[in-house]
């Protein structure tokens, strides 16, 4: 399976921006839904979600709920509206929309800092996958499936990945539904609807597993799903699907397809989750909650391959479900470096530092991105400081609380300006910072560690209220509300910008190569002047 990641790296490899950042726009709907459910169902949905919910129980289902939830906002409110606007990135959204270099680094900074959190968290996951199938130290492991990664990106760009991310689609939800059909079934659990018929098994797993807002209290549950809503409307690597598509209406109908691959694999979650705690009560004799001898964490984060080792089945059959799991951390990897690599390549080098870079150097310049990104978070999965799930949840509550409102801001109000943006971003960036200080930080640095003391966090009524995992539901409407107030105080955004925005929701259809700067704006070089 990794070898022909490899093969097919080489074979649409690419030598130009097109081909790099946006796979030359050429990518059909069912084939783009595909690489939006790889894109999207990581180490954190494939290993994570099910492990969330085994060792948390009814909290677990806020992540399946956020995380499906937001591809209805994408949906109705950005897929379309996007594809019309017609960049290459995230960060050169920001830029172009806002008139601003200031905001295009920003939100190139926020886009490398929710690559990295997110990265961290799929890498732990090939690695603990890895260890498991061939026997080794999880950290040789880690480094070698990340250079595979990297190899075969740094080569093809967005048109490899792409390619790739159907591949592996394919691989990983074949492999997580055979996991949870076959031990649903060999172990008497379920028939032909184990996304159902696991629910018999609840009122046997415990208190923590089926009783709401035992583990967690109620505002947390809500705080995370809706953190997870907004963040998935603001991931650059998931905004940046609809850049790859041909019109707006492949858009629409690849966010369709998207979700549909979707939930094929987050309905059946929960069920394998069951099954696998059951088991492992079984299998062990002591409870998956118990303060001894219960489930660990690195236990619960391979819980779907677990499953189907203590249902005793074939070796190679426990190998397809692990294989699934290294194709699902691999495929998200892939859409996160590019999207870092576009964000340093394009939107800091070419567009801030070097206007005048070629072809060749910014997509020089973005392999040696992906080849930087990919030894950083290597290192970082030695010794995260969180479960898969959790260190994925941090960069979703990063993109719902700085990029999400400048993405609905800026394609819904047209009077949205530059002062209003910076300002938005920087306040989103100061509440997520700061939650991630005072409630993470302290378990990795000793200072704030003696400094926070047994509650774990140094102000533990801002943890409360503002916790990294949710930092979105206190966060998102007060930068909403920043950004409005301060865009009315100030002077409006050009008329050119005002255009661009109601082209948009033209009813018009545009060319595949066409942008709404291209069909309102500055006929030479297609945008609007900055005003930094």
């Amino acid at each position: 399976m990794m070898a022909s990641f490899l093969v097919i790296g080489y074979v649409f490899k690419v030598a130009d921006t097109e081909g790099m950042w946006v796979a030359g726009r050429g990518i059909g709907n069912i084939e783009n839904g595909m690489a939006i459910g790889a894109n999207w169902m990581s180490a954190a949905s494939y290993l994570g979600l099910a492990g969330l919910v085994a060792l948390s129980g009814f909290y677990g289902l806020a992540f399946i709920v956020g995380w499906t939830t937001g591809y209805f906002v994408l949906l109705i409110f950005l897929a379309a509206q996007m594809r019309r606007f017609g960049k290459y990135t995230a960060p050169d959204f920001v830029g172009d929309r806002f008139n601003s270099p200031t905001a295009r680094a920003l939100a190139a900074f926020t886009t490398l800092l929710i690559a990295y959190v997110y990265s961290v968290g799929q890498a732990r996951g090939m690695g603990l996958v890895g260890q498991y199938v061939f026997g080794l130290d999880i950290i040789p492991m880690i480094v070698v499936m990340m250079t595979i990664t990297v190899g075969y990106l740094a080569l093809s760009g967005m048109l490899g990945a792409t390619k790739n991310m159907a591949v592996q689609y394919t691989i990983l939800i074949v492999a997580f539904l055979a996991g949870v059909y076959v031990v649903g079934f060999s172990q008497g659990y379920s028939t032909v609807l184990p996304q159902i018929e696991y629910g018999a098994l609840i009122a046997d797993l415990g208190r923590e597993f089926s009783a709401p807002f035992v583990n967690q209290p109620f505002y947390l549950w809500v705080a995370t799903a809706f953190s997870l809503i907004v963040g998935t409307c603001g991931l650059p690597h998931v905004l940046v699907r609809f850049y790859t598509v041909r019109s707006e209406r492949v858009a629409r109908w690849s966010c369709v397809w998207g979700l549909f691959f979707i939930l094929l694999l987050y309905w059946a979650s929960p069920a394998m989750a069951a099954f696998g705690v059951d088991l492992f009560q079984t299998t062990t004799g002591a409870s998956a909650y118990a303060a001894e001898g219960g489930m660990s964490g690195a236990e619960g984060d391979v819980i779907v391959v677990l499953a189907a080792q203590f249902a005793n089945l074939p070796t190679w059959f426990v190998g397809l479900v692990a294989a699934g799991a290294m194709a699902a951390a691999i495929a998200t990897t892939a859409g996160l470096f590019i999207t870092a690599s576009s964000a340093v390549a394009h939107d800091i080098y070419t567009e801030l530092v070097n206007p005048d870079a070629t072809q060749r150097q910014q997509v020089l310049i973005g392999r040696g991105t992906i080849i930087g990104m990919g030894a950083l978070v290597t290192v970082t999965a030695f010794n995260p400081p969180a479960l898969i799930g959790e260190l994925v949840a941090y960069a979703f509550s990063l993109a719902g609380v700085v990029l999400f409102p400048m993405f609905f801001l800026g394609l819904w109000w047209e009077n949205t300006n530059r002062q209003g943006a910076l300002a938005g971003m920087v306040l989103g960036l100061l509440i997520w910072i700061t939650s991630i200080i005072n409630s993470v930080l302290p378990s990795y640095i000793g200072a704030l560690g003696a400094a926070a003391g047994e509650g774990g966090a140094l102000v533990p009524i801002y943890a409360q209220y503002v916790p990294p995992i949710g930092a979105a539901l206190i966060g998102t409407p007060l930068v909403f509300i920043v950004t409005i107030a301060v865009s009315l105080a100030t002077p409006e955004p050009p008329l050119e910008t005002k255009k661009m925005v109601r082209q948009c929701h033209s009813p018009e259809p545009m060319g595949q190569q066409e942008t709404a700067a291209d069909v309102v704006g500055d006929s030479t070089s297609g945008s609007t002047p900055a005003d930094d």
